[in-house]
């Protein structure tokens, strides 16, 4: 059997499409309060974060999470990435992604 499986890279505007599906997003962390963050992703994405995620205000940080229905994100792994991202960068892998998806994800 072949459970191939993707988690694919998102902004804020892609949220719509994954809801109940597993994603990646890179974004900046704009505010913490205890295990919920906001992140700028291309937006404004609110993020419910496990008890494991060590983030700091104003880092960037990879996400990985479930689209809930109210297009928030459910957090099961993050890593922070430190101050020095290129979120114009992540931005356009993000866009390279959708518009050649064969290459990049399983659906």
């Amino acid at each position: 059997m072949d459970n191939k499986s993707s988690t694919p890279r998102i902004t804020c505007a892609y949220l719509s499409q994954y809801v109940g599906k597993l994603v990646t997003v890179v974004g900046k962390v704009v505010q913490l309060r205890g295990e919920e963050a906001t992140i700028d992703a291309d937006g404004t994405i609110h993020a419910f974060l496990n008890r494991e995620a060590h983030l700091s205000a104003n880092n960037g940080v990879q996400l990985i999470g479930k689209v809930n229905p109210d297009l928030s994100i459910k957090v099961l792994s993050s890593v922070d990435l430190g101050p020095g991202v290129d979120y114009n960068l992540a931005n356009a892998v993000v866009e390279v992604t959708h518009r050649y998806k064969p290459l990049f994800l399983y659906e």
